[in-house]
């Protein structure tokens, strides 16, 4: 019974893991780097515990809304990004926009392993059923929004990265979309719940909307610096990209050539 829970709360995970991997097409990111971002997300969590600890110390109140932005959105992604600045900023392979999505999402994901195994394993402490159920639960909503908001930070990081003059505009888009996001993701699910029958079901197909919106986003920002990766691959000057307005680019021969064939290989 164990292992079926701990396989349940780790498969998602493995799942969406496999997903960006291969959706890096032009050159895949060294696994040593990849479990690097992965485990650093697993000390997000007590870094995430300490900013927590903090904030209620100066701030606290006992609201949905400190609960899902001050206990959960901001702290939680600001120790992501901490990690992403410390462990992944300065590596040699992060040299290609679609690199920021691959190692912020393997940090998120790093931070969900272990976030998941301890709700699962909480909720069997009450009935095996009960841990099945959370399992379920959370490879459905919690770990893909770890995931997502690791696109949202990912994508923004790679504009700072590459986006000459235009670091800390983006540096701060990377903390705060992620942040905002999450805490929003929170707070709809915990107020849905809360208020129950009628109004809560109104704010619960609010929530099943947006996490709907957010995977559109998500894939989306994959797909444009996919674009992005290979037009500087070429060495190309380019334009703007959707709905954000990108000035051109002129690629840094500082970061080396992509390996075209990189993605075809086994």
């Amino acid at each position: 019974m164990t292992a079926l829970l701990l396989a349940l709360s780790i498969l998602p995970v493995i799942l969406l893991m496999i997903f960006i991997y291969r959706a890096d097409k032009y050159e895949r990111e060294p696994i040593k780097t990849l479990a690097k971002a992965f485990i650093g997300g697993m000390i997000a969590i007590p870094l995430d515990i300490l900013l927590v600890t903090l904030i209620n110390h100066v701030v606290y109140s006992n609201t949905v809304f400190h609960t899902a932005f001050l206990n959960a959105g901001l702290p939680e992604e600001l120790s992501k990004f901490i990690i992403f600045m410390v462990f992944i900023w300065r590596d040699k392979n992060f040299n290609e926009y679609m690199d920021g999505i691959v190692y912020a999402t393997f940090i998120g994901l790093g931070f969900a392993c272990v976030e998941n195994v301890m709700y699962v394993f909480n909720a069997s402490a009450e009935s095996f059923q009960t841990g099945i159920a959370t399992s379920v639960v959370r490879a459905l909503l919690s770990v893909p929004g770890h995931f997502l908001f690791g696109v949202l930070m990912g994508y923004f990081l790679s504009m700072a990265k590459f986006k000459k003059g235009k670091t800390l505009p983006y540096l701060l888009l990377a903390l705060l979309t992620a942040a905002a996001g999450h805490g929003l993701f929170d707070w709809l699910l915990m107020v849905s719940d809360a208020l129950g029958p009628g109004i809560g079901t109104v704010i619960y197909l609010a929530f099943l909307w947006g996490d709907i919106k957010l995977w559109k986003i998500g894939i989306k920002y994959i797909r444009q610096q996919q674009e992005n990766s290979r037009l500087q691959a070429e060495n190309d000057d380019f334009g703007d990209g959707p709905d954000i307005g990108l000035p051109n680019l002129n690629y840094d021969p500082e970061y080396k050539q992509i390996d075209w064939n990189a993605g075809d290989r086994q």
